[in-house]
């Protein structure tokens, strides 16, 4: 599995970061930079499934293995999801995607708040979050620091 860590500082209070990550309308604006029509099923809780989808592309299964608000959110992928809503736990794709984890971590220093994402993943999917990621974060920054 390859480290990849993408880290931004906000101008903002940690809870409106937290929110921009969570909330439905916001989490559809930044995720735009992974695929356009993304969006989340199920709920923030530790412990549960989440499910993250675009109907054109399809999507993929995490269980929340951390979730402290306004601290960290780490999720684990453990199924990709078809078109058509099946998932699959196994296949050439399957077996490089599945164990990818995100870690967000948000730290405050001063007037400074920092949103740090640690990323384990195949080397497969490097170029892919190498690509979205900064667009991802500075997304993160606009929307967190208009709505502070």
């Amino acid at each position: 599995m390859e480290h990849l860590t993408y880290e931004i500082d906000i101008n903002a209070p940690i809870s409106t970061i937290w929110n921009t990550l969570v909330q439905s309308e916001t989490y559809k604006v930044w995720v735009k930079a992974f695929s356009p029509k993304s969006y989340f099923d199920g709920e923030w809780i530790q412990g549960t499934e989440i499910r993250f989808l675009d109907p054109d592309m399809g999507g993929t299964k995490a269980v929340l293995e951390i979730v402290e608000p306004g601290k960290r959110l780490l999720a684990k992928h453990v199924a990709l999801i078809s078109k058509e809503g099946k998932e699959s736990t196994s296949g050439e794709m399957a077996d490089k995607w599945l164990g990818t984890t995100e870690d967000y971590v948000l730290s405050r220093e001063g007037d400074i708040s920092k949103l740090v994402i640690n990323i384990k993943t195949h080397e497969d999917f490097v170029p892919m979050f190498n690509d979205a990621w900064p667009k991802a974060i500075a997304s993160i920054k606009e929307l967190s620091e208009k709505n502070a």
